[in-house]
């Protein structure tokens, strides 16, 4: 059967986004939410295959910047709304789709692509590894006691309308301010700022609307005080026959300050009527770890979370930093961008790096794949040694580069896409 693949006309957005939704499990979106992902579709950056008048495969790239090792914020292809019909599956759609959009980051001069996945299983095959982790949580709030810095006291807490503009345009403020201090956190493009806000009645599922409060501190002659923080959560209410046991389950929260972090953190644990915190997604090196009283009552969890592939590794290696001084020889597999195979050598410290092909002898061979993993810091090289994914050639290189490939704070994707 002949299948046609290309880039997607808006005119074909409702067919392409409708086999989406069915290869997920065809639940209904509401009007809000389809709004929105019409909105932020680049269209020539998405893909459709297609078998006559049937969109039987999707797939789009959002361009994003994402910050690496660093501070640097480098740009990115998102991948996303990859499906391929029940109908259609060991017929190759998927192989093309990835094939067209890696030739296409490749084109664009993007050094990355990025994505999160539906099943871990999915992707190896096209050389993506899992480079971050989130962290989940589920805090007893009636035996967790919280210990809070010094100026805790001193921040004023304020509770606004989440999808407010003002409220709005000062929490992506505050959110701005963080993108550069940690590694896989996304640069917002205009359009984004509605995600963190978008709250269809039709997924509360038992919940409150989204609530957002937020930590301000004064300023001098002004009314409304400068905002170093935000949470925005829902609540879910419940009782049973001993009383209230009603449970906060958390979106996002972002401080400029360990004060004002603190701050909410004490906010969200003292809502009356709850006594459960759910956490869904923070970094693994969450600071809220260190304030609680008992770490075994919060049920941390693990999770991944960001997919990385490079595509383009000598331009993915210079756009980082190392957190201490390498020379090494890279002996890269990568069967499925064959560009990329061969020795490099990489050079740099936390000033800066240089990454070139080379003759010269290798020092570690390792495929694409775990050159992901590590990227942004937060796996290992020893660790995938030790699992057999990374060889040593040179003794003491493999030290070497898992030192200057680690992060001084665990990289983290604030929310997916």
């Amino acid at each position: 059967m002949t299948t046609d693949l290309r880039v997607l006309s808006p005119d074909d957005w409702d067919k392409w986004y409708r086999t989406l939704m069915l290869a997920f499990g065809g639940a209904e979106e509401s009007a809000e939410e389809r709004d929105l992902w019409n909105g932020l579709t680049e269209f020539d950056r998405s893909i459709g295959v297609w078998d006559g008048d049937a969109c039987v495969g999707t797939a789009g790239a959002f361009s994003f910047r994402v910050t690496v090792p660093g501070g640097a914020l480098v740009p990115a292809a998102g991948i996303t709304m990859v499906s391929v019909a029940a109908t259609h599956r060991r017929r190759g759609v998927l192989t093309s789709m990835m094939r067209r959009q890696l030739d296409d980051v490749r084109s664009w001069g993007e050094p990355l692509a990025v994505l999160t996945a539906s099943e871990p299983m999915i992707y190896g095959r096209f050389g993506y590894e899992n480079a971050t982790q989130q962290l989940r949580a589920e805090i007893d709030t009636a035996r967790v006691r919280l210990t809070v810095p010094p100026g805790t006291d001193d921040v004023r807490l304020r509770l606004a309308e989440p999808g407010a503009d003002a409220v709005r345009d000062a929490c992506e403020a505050v959110y701005a301010r963080q993108v550069a201090t940690r590694p896989g956190m996304l640069a917002r493009r205009p359009g984004w700022e509605r995600l963190p806000v978008l709250d269809p009645e039709s997924e509360r599922k038992g919940t409150s609307p989204l609530q957002c409060v937020l930590a301000e501190r004064d300023v001098a002659g002004e009314e409304r005080g400068e905002v170093a923080g935000y949470a925005r959560y829902f609540i879910r209410p419940e009782w049973d026959t001993a009383g209230p046991k009603g449970t906060i389950e958390l979106r996002d929260l972002e401080a400029v300050d360990p004060a004002a972090y603190a701050a909410l953190w004490r906010f969200l644990f003292d809502i009356d009527l709850t006594s459960t915190l759910k956490t869904h997604n923070r970094p693994v090196d969450d600071a809220w770890q260190h304030l609680v009283s008992d770490i075994r009552r919060c049920g941390p969890a693990l999770r991944d979370s960001l997919y990385v592939r490079l595509v383009d590794v000598g331009a993915a290696l210079e756009a980082r930093t190392y957190h201490t001084p390498v020379d090494v020889v890279f002996e890269v597999e990568d069967t499925f961008c064959p560009w990329n195979e061969g020795r490099w050598r990489l050079t740099g410290d936390a000033k800066g790096a240089s990454c070139r092909r080379t003759t010269d002898a290798a020092d570690l061979a390792l495929s694409v794949r775990e050159l992901g993993a590590a990227y942004l810091g937060g796996v290992s090289l020893t660790s995938l040694a030790a699992a057999g994914r990374v060889r040593e050639v040179r003794q003491g290189a493999l030290a070497e580069a898992s030192t200057g490939f680690s992060s001084v704070v665990a990289p983290w994707l604030p929310h997916g896409f």
